[in-house]
């Protein structure tokens, strides 16, 4: 296996490691384990610790919950409190209907058994064990000292957002427009594919060896006041630093510029003479548990990523909202339609009237920047624009 190769291969098992979001069943962890920081707030934990005593509200449950269910290896977090809660969001919930099993909040497995008890007007979930060969349920608490759990599940299909996490950027200013550029290709053509040789000038080139190409960086604007929140350049492709440029003096005493060469590892289009360089940031592995804001938030959706003119579910969406205001990975918002304005024409003075809003479907926030977030559509019903609203779920 290259370099390359395992590079890639820990990377993934890195992702799918740190981007778990529930554990339901009782796990036992190395010491390296149980001292990660993993992100449970004191709000999350006393919910479940508050749940724990009292069980869930049976009107808090989904309309067609399970009596019990077998965690299959394609579930995720989203799925499975989908499954018993009318809300998917609110985890914590979930993982205190039993908070003596549940040790960890952070991991779930395949084959584990949830059953759900009601009494008293209340609902509680217990956590079983794996389903046997012959169908019965062997129900003690399990202990795991394997590597990290492999088979763990995901809290929502990561698959959807992992190609953004280092391709999705909202610049804070026009920094791109000093960043180093191509000023030459190989043999002089036109466009460059993978594998191709660039050469580039300007900027800082001492940061590190793998960089991001972007092209045509835009301003992005509030919807409502039009201030500039940022800037989100195109995403081209990859390209690997692997020769120093330098100034030097040719034989004929005159002084020369040699550019820096690059090789253009990967490409999403063909890069070109004028494309700007960043250098990749390290990646933030972190948890995706969805939770839905502590306080007020509201906003609106400045740009659709992309070439789209409206988006639908599985697509991204940049938001007017971002740390500055409280925004935090793994917030999960409601998407509202704005009603619209239209003639009452049984009215025979025929006065403009209008509709009241409705909500349209779910975000769910992954990328944070200061004024700024990008957010999966996770549900809606009609296409998704630039202006919409979203609130607090």
């Amino acid at each position: 296996m290259t370099r390359r190769a395992r590079s890639a291969f820990h990377v993934r098992r890195a992702v799918a490691l740190v981007s778990t979001g529930l554990m339901l069943g009782g796990t036992l962890w190395s010491g390296a384990l149980q001292a990660a920081d993993w992100p449970v707030t004191p709000q999350q934990k006393g919910t479940a610790q508050k749940v724990a005593q009292e069980g869930v509200a049976l009107s808090d449950l989904a309309a067609n919950a399970p009596d019990a269910y077998t965690v299959k290896p394609h579930d995720t977090l989203w799925d499975i409190s989908k499954l018993f809660l009318k809300s998917p969001w609110r985890w914590p919930e979930l993982w205190g209907m039993n908070l003596q099993q549940i040790r960890n909040p952070h991991w779930i497995y395949p084959s584990q058994v949830l059953t759900l008890e009601k009494s008293g007007g209340r609902a509680r979930l217990r956590i079983g064990g794996q389903v046997g060969p012959d169908g019965t349920v062997k129900l003690e608490p399990r202990v795991r000292s394997s590597e990290l759990g492999n088979d763990a599940l995901a809290s929502i299909p990561f698959n959807l957002i992992e190609p953004f996490l280092n391709e999705a950027v909202i610049f804070q200013t026009d920094e791109l427009a000093q960043a180093p550029r191509i000023v030459a290709t190989q043999e002089g053509r036109v466009l460059l594919a993978r594998g191709d040789t660039a050469y580039v000038r300007g900027g800082d080139l001492s940061n590190g060896t793998e960089y991001r190409i972007f092209r045509e960086p835009k301003p992005l604007r509030d919807p409502t006041t039009h201030e500039v929140l940022g800037y989100e350049a195109t995403y081209v492709g990859a390209a690997e630093y692997t020769r120093q440029g330098e100034t030097r003096v040719d034989a004929e005493g005159k002084s020369e510029i040699v550019p820096a060469t690059f090789r253009v590892t990967s490409v999403r289009q063909e890069a070109g003479i004028g494309d700007r360089l960043a250098v990749v940031p390290p990646r933030e592995f972190t948890n995706y548990a969805p939770h839905a804001p502590q306080g007020p938030m509201s906003g609106q959706i400045v740009s659709l990523y992309g070439d789209a003119l409206t988006a639908g579910q599985n697509q991204i969406v940049a938001l007017n909202r971002g740390a500055v205001d409280g925004m935090e990975r793994g917030h999960v918002l409601a998407l509202v339609r704005t009603g619209v304005r239209v003639v009452d024409a049984t009215d025979p003075s025929r006065p403009v009237i209008k509709l009241p809003d409705e909500r349209n479907g779910l975000l769910f926030v992954f990328r944070v920047f200061d004024r700024m977030s990008y957010a999966l559509i996770l549900t809606v019903k009609d296409p998704v624009k630039p202006g919409d609203r979203f609130t607090q779920p």
